[in-house]
């Protein structure tokens, strides 16, 4: 089934300042660190796994992995804590905000500053998180394969859905199957450019050119904090609107 990512034209912006940035290894390697407290041996930790698979596919050097594996084995490193934060943007916007952080009061106190900066307000646990679906998400670029073998692939892996369109193969999963599905797509097409559980609205609304300016730098804020590790939300801008914010 062919379809067009709702978030793409938003999701290609950050990944490409992510990667300026250089802050893309900087959350591989918590996860990696988190993930790897369940054991450093991928074949018994499936998080583990899909820690690896993500460091391979942004090409991290292995003594970066290595390093951090040792560490995990003897009990050292930073002992990082997995925070869930919701709340609300401009124009009622919704937003969750996963973070890794070893400071829980400094990374709240940042993550509100945010929120209140740009016209939001940070919510409690469960606030927002009720509009939108946990899933296993599984990005592939285009040239991988084409739209039929990837959506039979990935249903056979056991995928409920796969949006295609001239940039990229997205699969979506149950979070259950998202490991298995992950395994069996890598076996088949090697290493997908990103593979996570995210959470993924179950609406979206339209935002204004104004509004948009706004999340798009609160985005941009949130994106520069060293303890977020991911971003939902549930809006869209336009093909004209972004066209009109990058003039």
């Amino acid at each position: 089934m062919a379809g067009h990512s709702k978030f793409k034209n938003i999701q290609h912006r950050k990944g490409a300042q992510d990667k300026k940035r250089a802050k893309i290894f900087t959350r591989l390697i918590k996860e990696l660190a988190v993930a790897a407290r369940g054991g450093t041996d991928p074949a018994s930790n499936p998080r583990l796994r899909t820690a690896l698979a993500g460091c391979r596919a942004a090409n991290m050097p292995k003594d970066n992995i290595e390093r951090v594996l040792k560490r995990a084995e003897g009990g050292e490193g930073e002992q990082y804590e997995e925070i869930r934060y919701e709340g609300y943007g401009v124009g009622g916007t919704a937003f969750i905000v996963e973070a890794l952080s070893d400071n829980r009061n400094r990374t709240a106190s940042e993550v509100r500053a945010a929120f209140s900066k740009f016209g939001g307000s940070l919510g409690e646990t469960g606030s927002v998180s009720f509009m939108f679906d946990k899933v296993g998400q599984i990005i592939y670029t285009a040239g991988v394969s084409d739209a039929d073998n990837m959506f039979e692939a990935a249903l056979e892996a056991g995928a409920q859905d796969v949006e295609t369109d001239e940039d990229s193969h997205v699969i979506t999963t149950a979070p259950e199957d998202f490991n298995a599905a992950r395994e069996a797509l890598d076996e088949t097409f090697g290493a997908p450019e990103e593979a996570q559980l995210t959470w993924v609205a179950q609406n979206t609304l339209d935002v204004n050119e104004d509004q948009a300016r706004t999340l798009l730098k609160f985005i941009d804020t949130l994106e520069d904090n060293d303890d977020v590790q991911s971003l939902s939300f549930n809006f869209e801008i336009s093909d004209d609107v972004m066209t009109k914010l990058d003039g």
